[in-house]
């Protein structure tokens, strides 16, 4: 059952503050944008549209069924607060948080530091300008966005302090005197604007209903476990619009219905291990996988998966910090912190980690030995690499692009030896029956087949650098594609280095190169460049009429880089 009431919003902030309206520890955190926020009380002072707000209504001395935490006055977040009994009767949202947070920040509050600022010279027929900033001379003086405006000016009024002076005469005449006199306006235009602005922003902030609240009665005779997960469905449900939640987002709430604990141990992990591709998504399929089960779906959450979750939190920490000390030792954690590298192969380096028979403490430092006295390191490595280099796990390309298809089948391989050694031979030839393009000989044939992200980290001593530079063509393509150069040869990484942004488009660009790399101006160091780009060393080889030569002579030193590494 629903009930109706509507609402001040000023009335409904002052409410927030009180801690009278809260967040479910099924809810997100705030994800509106400042333009976004802005964009609301311009919609508020208009007096449109912008939807209800559906709370669960709790009484007080009861135990609720979610525990909360209050809005976020500064836009961070805070964790929930696991509670018995209500001190008060108290309203858990349940749809529209992002509308009810942006209206408690912008008149009470912060984001990023910055306060929200109201232009009581805006084009009231037009549009009520809005704007978060950190310091008021930071703000535009003059509109350049509308020529139309009638006051080409802006006058920028802190929100916080109207609503204060607003709220303490009652009298919003009495505030625009105040205002206009203090400012010295004398222009009657101006003034007309300023009275008309807070005008509005009196009426829909303090004296008008505008705020729709429905609220929801909660049946107390079902058994708690079915009302959390009644309410976690009308959650779904409800989000389907607006800021719509990601299914992960979704499976999060699921899983925080069943136990509050996973709203913290969410954020912990996500907080600590973000740096090496750790997402809310991956880190809820870790804890369906360590379970042997891929394949869960959103209406198939159980409460199981929530208990094992918490039940084995501290050995899933001990796993996580494990992966990174094996990326940290197998120098692959700077790929990993470079860009948005695919976590796949670190689910099963997961796996087999948290299914060995050692004590949580003895995971956490399972690596502290990893040169002589860990039997799953090599083997660990090999398989990352040689996996990485294919690039099995690529968005594009011969890789695994089925999420479900790839990782059934290497489950299945890899379950079978639980407290075993790590079996790369195994899932090496997951690879080969899938099939996928997958090899451990790396040829000058299949060079350019390979993954060049990860050839290019190798290639570059396992150093961050491909993020930062651009993939430059050693001989330019411009005088290639005049000899007659084949496209595909032009193109090969057996002719591009990583080289920076400026040399590549401003001194290199379009010389020959035996004429750029010996030119001091250009190249001061040239044994040292030769050296990091692996540049064959016969000078005979350095111009174009001997391109097929020199990238020959390239393969091999790039094979020969990649062996050492990989094997």
């Amino acid at each position: 059952m629903a009930i109706w009431k509507t609402y001040r919003v000023a009335d409904a902030v002052t409410e927030i503050d009180e801690e009278k309206f809260v967040l479910p520890v099924i809810q997100r955190s705030l994800v509106w944008t400042e333009d976004k926020m802005e964009l609301l009380f311009d919609t508020l002072l208009k007096g449109d549209s912008f939807g209800g707000v559906m709370v669960i209504e709790e009484e007080k001395d009861t135990k609720p069924l979610f525990n909360y935490r209050p809005f976020t006055k500064d836009g961070n977040f805070i964790l929930s607060r696991q509670i018995d009994s209500l001190k008060q009767q108290q309203f858990f949202v349940i749809d529209g948080q992002q509308r009810l947070q942006t209206f408690y920040i912008g008149l009470k509050g912060t984001i990023n530091g910055k306060v929200l600022y109201f232009d009581l010279f805006s084009d009231y027929n037009l549009e009520y300008e809005f704007k978060f900033e950190k310091d008021e001379n930071e703000l535009p003086k003059i509109s350049k966005e509308n020529i139309d405006r009638k006051i080409q000016e802006h006058f920028w009024y802190p929100v916080k302090t109207l609503l204060e002076k607003l709220k303490n005469t009652g009298k919003y005449k009495q505030v625009v005197k105040e205002i206009i006199d203090k400012h010295g306006i004398t222009d009657d235009l101006k003034k007309d604007h300023i009275e008309e602005n807070i005008l509005s922003f009196y009426e829909n902030v303090l004296n008008s209903e505008t705020l729709g609240i429905s609220k929801v009665v909660i049946n107390k005779s079902l058994p708690e476990i079915e009302n959390r997960q009644r309410i976690v469905e009308l959650f779904r449900r409800l989000n389907e619009g607006g800021t719509r939640l990601s299914s992960f987002d979704l499976v999060a709430s699921k899983l925080k219905g069943f136990s509050w604990e996973m709203e913290g141990f969410l954020k912990e992990m996500l907080e600590k291990y973000q740096d090496i591709g750790l997402t809310q998504d991956n880190l809820i399929k870790l804890i369906f996988l360590l379970q042997d089960n891929h394949n869960k779906e959103m209406a198939s959450i159980e409460a199981t998966d929530a208990e094992f979750a918490i039940k084995n939190r501290e050995r899933i920490k001990a796993t996580i910090k494990a992966i990174k000390d094996f990326l940290e030792c197998s120098k692959t954690l700077d790929y990993y912190k470079e860009g948005n590298r695919s976590f796949i192969p670190l689910f099963f380096i997961s796996y087999h980690l948290f299914h060995k028979d050692i004590d949580n403490n003895a995971l956490m430092n399972y690596f502290n030995n990893y040169e002589t006295g860990n039997a799953d390191f090599p083997l660990m490595k090999r398989w990352l690499y040689h996996s990485l280099i294919n690039g099995v796990f690529r968005s594009k390309g011969a890789g695994w692009i089925p999420y479900k298809t790839g990782i059934k089948k290497i489950l299945e391989a890899i379950k079978t030896h639980k407290n075993k050694a790590f079996p790369i031979a195994e899932l090496f030839q997951v690879y080969i029956n899938h099939p996928i393009t997958f090899t451990t000989t790396y040829t000058s044939s299949n060079l350019d087949q390979l993954d060049s992200s990860f050839v290019y980290y190798l290639m570059y001593d396992r150093a961050r650098t491909t993020r930062t530079n651009d993939v430059d063509h050693i001989m330019p393509k411009n005088i290639l594609e005049t000899n007659g150069v084949d496209w595909g040869k032009i193109n090969s990484i057996k002719n591009f280095q990583l080289l920076d942004f400026g040399t590549n488009r401003g001194a290199k660009n379009g010389k020959p190169f035996k004429e750029w790399v010996n030119n001091p101006e250009f190249v001061k160091d040239k044994p040292a460049y030769v050296l990091l780009h692996l540049i064959p060393s016969d000078e005979t080889l350095w111009t174009e009429d001997k391109f097929e030569a020199f990238i020959e002579a390239r393969a091999t030193l790039i094979l020969t880089k990649l062996t050492t590494y990989v094997n």
